[in-house]
């Protein structure tokens, strides 16, 4: 019996099953067989990689086509706005919300340190030029460079409906295009399953030990509020997009992204599963195609928890706290500052870093123990930071549109 043909039930979930059994299977293996399963890390390594070369060109096609056709619509203002309100906010509020859990939890001041070389780092300037920009054109198909592609798409979108009559050939080629490539990830996320349920191995097998060492008291402070972030504040946003019904939607089609970003700690290549999870959820292709892309760079919810974790931490190991109201609106400066550079620069995680010692005034020996914990929370740190980009899109739609079909039905027409 062909799955078309099958029960309901698998024929709906047939693609959760397959892949809740790959990560179960490979977590199994990397506990049971500890290092010996890092063998086929490869396999792994291979998907990850189909991932992130057809991440580049996708994230072209969606977001100049996107602006294209928004821009026809007239509601293209409005959606950058939308989208920039929401991100800010919702950077904002998970900050605040890890200010009132390292309160409540407090983090060890007995971490060890390990020594580590401190590489030099650029100018302010010439770091915000790479942050924007690139030298040479064939930069822009590194993934390293994605804010750069993002900008450079954008602005192709908007040249492209300038263009006027003249540019209609080059819009339908940004269409069809942007519809193949949504075709070639679709095939690429068959391999999901056997991909993330070999990362799930070693993921297991290498950072399990360390997970009960020096660094345990901190982690379970990030982990508590990253849960409690994921599940009760994530909801939250959800139902105001839409009620309880949208919560439904969002949480039923949430499994694939939450799964590659766990086993990927990457949220581009999340992008992919977040595309495909947008369109179960019933966010209009408009939205999605410009938040989910943006929001893989610069809006990461995780990443400003897991700053305000390192700043505890690091005033912490100075004999401080995150007390006093310049203390903590700097805490939430940083982490609105991290959210943006770890996605649009390469290295931006470590440039973070950097940017907690120096704002602080901290003595250089507190960056080897930020940089592990930083390391060690990267994996539900990219939860966050992946899957908060679908529920920021239910939320950014309801205020562009105030109905759910609406941009979906321009779009058509």
């Amino acid at each position: 019996m062909s799955p078309s043909t099958g029960h309901p039930f698998f024929r709906h979930y047939r693609d959760i099953i397959f892949l809740l059994s790959g990560i179960i299977a490979g977590s199994l293996a990397g506990w049971l067989l500890q290092e010996q399963v890092l063998v086929l890390k490869p396999i792994g390594d291979i998907f990850l990689n189909l991932l992130f070369t057809a991440v580049v060109p996708m994230v072209f096609f969606a977001i100049s086509s996107a602006v294209a056709i928004l821009d026809s619509t007239g509601v293209t203002a409005r959606l950058v706005s939308a989208t920039i309100t929401v991100f800010i906010i919702t950077v904002l509020l998970a900050a605040i919300i890890a200010v009132i859990g390292v309160h409540l939890f407090p983090v060890t001041q007995h971490l060890e340190s390990i020594a580590t070389t401190v590489e030099k780092t650029e100018p302010l300037g010439e770091q915000l030029v790479k942050l924007v920009s690139v030298g040479e054109f064939y930069e822009l198909l590194s993934r390293k460079n994605m804010l750069a592609l993002i900008i450079f798409s954008l602005l192709t979108g908007i040249a492209a409906r300038k263009a006027a009559l003249s540019g209609e050939s080059f819009r339908r080629l940004l269409h069809s295009g942007n519809e193949v490539m949504k075709q070639l990830l679709g095939l690429i996320m068959l391999l999901s399953p056997l991909g993330l349920g070999v990362y799930f191995a070693c993921q297991v097998a290498i950072t399990g030990p360390q997970l009960f060492g020096n660094y345990a008291q901190s982690l379970a402070t990030g982990h508590i509020i990253s849960v409690f972030y994921y599940l009760i504040v994530f909801t939250a946003y959800a139902l105001l997009s839409g009620g309880w019904s949208a919560v439904q939607r969002y949480w039923r089609n949430n499994l694939l992204p939450s799964a590659t970003a766990l086993g990927t700690c990457s949220s581009v290549a999340t992008i992919p599963a977040n595309l495909k999870a947008a369109k179960e959820m019933g966010l209009p292709a408009p939205v999605a195609d410009m938040v989910i892309p943006l929001g893989a760079s610069l809006h990461k919810e995780g990443s400003a928890i897991a700053a305000v974790i390192k700043v505890a931490v690091a005033l912490a190991l100075a004999g401080r706290s995150i007390e006093g109201i310049d203390t903590i609106l700097l805490a939430m400066l940083i982490a609105v500052l991290v959210s943006i550079i770890e996605g649009g620069i390469p290295n931006g995680g470590y440039v973070g870093q950097l940017l907690i010692v120096s704002a602080y005034q901290l003595p250089p020996s507190v960056l080897p123990a930020i940089m592990i914990i930083g390391t060690l929370l990267d994996p539900v740190a990219t939860l966050l930071n992946a899957t908060g980009d679908t529920v920021a899109g239910l939320m950014i739609n309801r205020l562009v549109t105030g109905n759910p079909a609406k941009l979906e039905r321009m779009r058509r027409n």
